[in-house]
């Protein structure tokens, strides 16, 4: 990892530390496009021929029920997953919002009240692993907030069946239909619908490049689709003062390396903590690691800034936006209110990042690339929308009608000064 000093650098080197690699999104669009297109235009036989060409596999069927399929697991991994739906479901069911009812002036009520979001997609990667994590982090949300249909798009395995573990997953979540396909092509077929597969109102979670930009593309096409949030390469960033653990340092760092050769990962290191040891473990831990070349080649493009405070500390990972930030020091609970740009934040020796990944409650859709500046985790508000509501009496329209007619008259809104005048002539 490289390393940079705090002390030397001038407001456009902090400035260039915080740059993610540049995403060429239009030569990744001119590929993404003619899938999206295709879907469109072919329905379910376009899916079929792009899962065929993309995972090596032609389903013979492209959606199915999991409610209507008995599935059989491990007892010690139903075990975890049980406890990982637990966990995520007790902290996101404590999210749901109360109604709220505000009397502006007497006779004047204002209400709001949430709704959920009708038909969700929700897309989990295949690739390498199968990913249940993130079925459980999209899925129990949107089971929360009461979504009428929970659909999930997976890639299929090699013999065009779905991981039981994820069938198991998605009868827990209560999901009504299964999209056995991955890439763009599921992208497109839940933003369009297809013969088989319902069209969806809001487009849930992570991908690599191709899925990203196809979910950008369609929201912002007429499809009338949203998404949850723009997404990058995942990202940590570890503050380590002189009482972090250099394992557990190295641990965390290696967690998210390992993701993908374009990871991102920091350490902002104050005086005193053992960058040596640091780089011994970082050595010894990677070259046990199955992924041990994706793990070393993220590492290639990372760095170290050493700094002389954990205010300046604070101030880059606040510059930065990590998706992950990790605070391995003394009395981190301290430094919660100086935290203003983060994804999720873990605090102390004993929290790494994995346990947010997989079971602590928290949730592990994250924005990245920097979006932590204006954008939330997935949470149950992702899964809502809030209508308002009004009802005025007789007195509350006498109350607050003239100060309508007055702002109408100033904005040469005719009708609108109208609609309250002849109300209150006739109470009058």
């Amino acid at each position: 990892m490289k390393t940079y000093n705090y002390a030397d650098l001038d407001v456009n080197d902090i400035k260039s530390l915080c740059q993610r690699p540049k995403l060429d999104f239009d030569a990744v669009a001119g590929q993404v496009q003619p899938i999206i297109d295709d879907v469109i235009n072919r329905g379910d036989e376009a899916v079929l021929d792009f899962t065929e060409k993309f995972d090596g596999v032609r389903p013979d069927s492209l959606f199915l029920n999991p409610q209507e399929h008995p599935v059989e697991i491990d007892p010690e991994i139903k075990e975890a997953v049980d406890t990982a739906y637990e966990n995520i479901y007790r902290f996101h069911k404590a999210q749901l919002p109360m109604p709220l009812e505000v009397e502006t002036m007497p006779g004047v009520r204002c209400m709001r009240q949430a709704r959920p979001i009708e038909l969700v997609g929700l897309y989990v990667p295949g690739g390498t692993a199968i990913l249940p994590s993130t079925a459980l982090m999209l899925g129990i949300p949107a089971q929360l907030a009461g979504c009428h249909d929970i659909i999930l798009a997976t890639p299929p395995r090699e013999d065009g069946t779905i991981h039981p573990v994820m069938l198991y997953i998605a009868q827990k979540i209560e999901a009504s239909g299964i999209l056995k396909s991955g890439g763009a092509q599921a992208i497109a077929a839940m933003a369009h619908g297809t013969q088989t597969i319902p069209k969806v109102d809001k487009l849930f979670g992570p991908g690599n490049q191709y899925v990203t930009t196809a979910k950008m593309i369609l929201q912002n096409s007429d499809l009338q689709v949203s998404i949850d949030m723009p997404a990058g390469p995942s990202e940590v960033l570890v503050i380590a003062d002189e009482t972090a653990n250099p394992a557990y340092v190295a641990s965390d760092l290696l967690s998210q390396a390992e993701h993908g050769v374009d990871s991102q990962v920091v350490l902002v290191a104050t005086p005193d903590f053992p960058l040596e040891q640091l780089e011994d473990e970082l050595a010894k831990q990677c070259s046990q690691l199955p992924r041990q070349k994706i793990a070393e080649q993220a590492l290639e493009h990372s760095f170290t800034l050493l700094v002389e405070t954990m205010e300046q500390a604070l101030f880059f990972s606040n510059a930065y936006a990590p998706e992950h930030l990790i605070i391995q020091s003394e009395d981190p609970e301290s430094y919660i209110g100086e935290i203003y740009n983060a994804g999720s934040v873990f605090l102390g020796p004993w929290s790494p990042e994995s346990v947010g990944d997989y079971a602590s409650g928290t949730n592990h859709t994250l924005p990245t690339y920097g979006y932590a500046r204006m954008y939330s985790g997935i949470s149950v508000d992702s899964f809502l929308k809030y209508i308002t509501f009004q009802n005025l009496s007789k007195e509350g329209l006498q109350k607050v009608g003239p100060a309508v007619e007055k702002l109408a008259h100033l904005e040469n809104l005719q009708a609108h000064k109208n609609a309250v005048t002849l109300r209150l002539e006739d109470i009058q």
